[in-house]
């Protein structure tokens, strides 16, 4: 199946500790058209892999010997000057532990690994065209992850906020509590097309690479807290 978006096979690094995991997902992604073009059991490797094949997703298990996946994540896409390297972390624990470390480290979102053939094929389409898998859930363990910092002056905003529109910022905001461009839409009176240019626009502003790094941008700048007017909103 060729993706929707670029007109190409989707391209995946699979890495993971666990071989039956690796071949498990392969068999899936391949059976969907979902080129696999290499598999790695340690973070080094999955580093080395995807340098090599620079594919489009790489599906990053959180926990694997030697270099974790955060670390992996980390470093790969520092190697990715074109920001066009999308990594979906893998975890059979809790997410609470790893989610603040992985978000920050540039992942764009998370899947457990008993995932449906159904929502892992989705999940890889849905990164590799530039979306994120930004769950309600996970925006606010996140949050929570703020709210319980011991208390400190907010960081300067960004210096590249200044740039965005009034109405960028509002849809920053609300973007930042976990709304999808859906209900974005619905509570600004947009039409998703609409909004999905703004989310567009801001991206590129704010050289971001998916709307996982506008929420933490938007907590850490201090544009948004925990508890504040636009989550109270929601």
């Amino acid at each position: 199946m060729a993706d929707s978006v670029s007109g190409d096979t989707v391209r995946a690094v699979i890495a993971d500790d666990q071989a039956l995991v690796r071949t498990g997902f392969g068999m899936i992604l391949a059976a969907d058209g979902i080129e696999v073009t290499a598999e790695a059991a340690d973070g080094a490797e999955a580093v080395a892999a995807v340098l090599r094949t620079r594919p489009d997703v790489v599906l990053m298990d959180i926990r694997m010997p030697g270099m974790d996946g955060i670390e992996a994540t980390r470093r790969i896409l520092a190697e990715d000057a074109g920001g066009e390297i999308r990594v979906i972390i893998l975890t059979t624990y809790d997410l609470d532990h790893y989610v603040y470390a992985a978000l920050t480290a540039g992942a764009s979102g998370f899947l457990l690994k008993d995932v449906t053939p159904e929502h892992l094929v989705a999940a890889v389409r849905l990164v590799r065209s530039g979306d994120a898998l930004l769950a309600p859930a996970i925006t606010r363990r996140l949050i929570e992850r703020f709210a319980h910092r011991e208390a400190a002056p907010p960081a300067s905003p960004h210096r590249d906020l200044s740039g965005l529109t009034p109405r960028e910022l509002e849809v920053l905001r609300l973007l930042a509590t976990g709304l999808s461009n859906a209900e974005l839409a619905e509570r600004l009176f947009l039409s998703p097309t609409t909004v999905k240019t703004h989310v567009g626009r801001i991206l590129s502003k704010l050289e971001l690479r998916d709307r996982v790094q506008a929420v933490v941008l938007a907590y850490e700048s201090g544009l948004i807290t925990p508890g504040g007017p636009a989550e109270s909103a929601r």
